[in-house]
């Protein structure tokens, strides 16, 4: 007996459906909640305008990376009016300060060359619960004054420093691979109190996911921060320090001064999204979702 064609041709679209998708449903696979800002140091100084506001000289000496501007006497109104492009970041319209102490080798400053990574993740299980961090937001992750044991098992520890085919030191190692680069990655506490700009600590408007989700404490998932700093030191590293003192000192500082229009597409592409993606906001590996930004760094339409 003869099948007839309409049912051959049925079966066939039936099988090329149940075929084509789960490579389409592989494709959107979520593996990832971030997307990247790429920022270079642009200026060395003996201040920080979040633990040390208005005293120009009062702290161990900072790099500083992101807004250009960015001193003793920073706030919000002064990273904005910068003005569009005053940021070493490839986006514009991020004018958002980010510092951290300064690394020595004996008494000459270690510079990260070129562009750093600072990734913005999910930091919660439900990453579509993610927002953007509000104007003026500001915080400080790790602490100068933290032991060796706090910083191995602060919530923010990734890898600790690293530096060729050695790992999870919580101290400086006394040497490094030549040609390789001494590494640290650290994440923030992405869970915010949802009503403090900043605290007198610096700390406690901020704070970690607990088991995935935030606490009632600090109910609003924001991005998670993870500095991915390359610092050029190979060799022996054994004089190697951080202007707050050894590795385990090491911290970092943010103030949000992003185009609240700009971040906000970022967060729902990249996070919400579930893309990784590149500082256009672009997932090399979805083209088919496309970009939030266009090839300048900027909303669509935005010259």
């Amino acid at each position: 007996m003869r099948t007839p064609l309409a049912l051959t041709v049925s079966g066939l679209v039936t099988a090329a459906l149940f075929t084509v998708a789960p490579a389409s449903q592989a494709a959107d696979e979520v593996t990832h909640h971030e997307f990247q800002v790429n920022c270079s140091v642009t200026h060395r100084l003996p201040d920080d305008p979040i633990v040390f506001p208005n005293l120009p000289g009062a702290s161990h000496e900072h790099s500083f990376t992101g807004n250009t501007t960015t001193n003793a006497h920073t706030t919000l109104d002064s990273l904005r009016d910068a003005g569009l492009g005053a940021t070493s970041c490839l986006a514009p319209d991020d004018l958002s300060a980010y510092w951290f102490p300064t690394m020595f080798d004996g008494d000459e400053p270690v510079i990260p060359i070129g562009k750093q990574v600072i990734y913005y993740k999910s930091g919660v299980l439900d990453y579509t619960t993610v927002r953007p961090f509000p104007p003026g937001l500001r915080y400080v992750v790790g602490s100068p004054v933290a032991s060796l044991d706090e910083f191995r098992t602060t919530p923010g520890r990734v890898e600790g420093w690293e530096c060729g085919n050695s790992f999870f030191n919580w101290d400086f190692p006394t040497h490094c691979l030549e040609g390789s680069q001494l590494n640290i990655r650290y994440q923030a506490p992405s869970c915010w109190d949802g009503v403090h700009l900043d605290t007198a600590d610096h700390k406690s408007h901020m704070a970690y996911p607990v088991n995935g989700s935030c606490p009632t404490s600090h109910p609003r998932p924001v991005p998670m921060l993870e500095f991915k700093i390359a610092f050029p030191a190979d060799g022996d590293t054994s004089q190697v320090r951080l202007a707050s003192g050894r590795g385990f000192s090491w911290h970092y500082d943010f103030f949000n001064a992003w185009d609240e229009p700009t971040l906000a597409a970022l967060v729902s592409h990249c996070i919400n999204g579930g893309l990784q993606c590149d500082p256009r906001g672009y997932d090399q590996y979805k083209p088919h979702r496309g970009a939030a930004l266009g090839t300048n760094y900027r909303l669509p339409g935005r010259p």
